[in-house]
């Protein structure tokens, strides 16, 4: 395993995708064109819980200078962003839509992508549905499956490193026990 620092370490992770899907779905060149060249990302599936993966990952990314926009039925406001229904409801130009929904509701997310005609999708970490990705691929959709936008970010821009993500958050707590 590789010090997870720029783009030459290798990060093995235990994926269920095949080699060959890995090479299609985790291909390290369209990985940096997406972190390059994405400035507002649309998360699917944001929840307000701040103990939730993807609000945990949305403030990252908002602390890394990207744009967030949240997208939730359920929600007005999230991380004091408006909050939208739908990507059609959204009405401003988005880069990446990163995808925090399961796996069966990937694909009408991912069409509705293709719709507002969206440069790429971003399945979450284990998050996998090859129709919804070989869909948005097809279309010409730069497209990720089964890794965490954050952890690359970390990974790509030398924030990885052999402890993990240095966010300078702790995100688990011990309680005290007194006896």
């Amino acid at each position: 395993m590789g010090s997870g620092t720029g783009t030459g370490g290798s990060l093995t992770m235990n994926s269920a995708l095949t080699g060959e899907e890995q090479a299609l779905y985790q291909n390290p060149e369209v990985i940096q064109k997406i972190l390059d060249h994405t400035r507002t990302i649309a998360i699917v599936g944001l929840s307000a819980e701040r103990q939730k993966a993807s609000h945990f990952v949305a403030t990252y990314l908002r602390s890394a200078g990207y744009k967030i926009i949240p997208v939730n039925p359920r929600a007005t406001e999230i991380l004091g962003e408006k909050c939208y229904p739908d990507l059609a409801s959204i009405g401003q130009p988005v880069d990446l839509v990163d995808i925090f929904r399961p796996a069966e509701a990937c694909l009408p997310i991912v069409e509705e992508a293709i719709a507002c005609k969206i440069p790429a999708v971003w399945l979450q970490l284990k998050i996998i549905n090859l129709a919804a990705a070989e869909k948005a691929r097809a279309a010409g959709l730069l497209t990720v499956m089964d890794l965490c936008v954050k952890m690359e970010h970390g990974r790509y821009s030398g924030g990885l490193h052999e402890a993990g993500m240095n966010t300078e958050l702790i995100s688990a707590q011990r309680r005290h026990r007194f006896i």
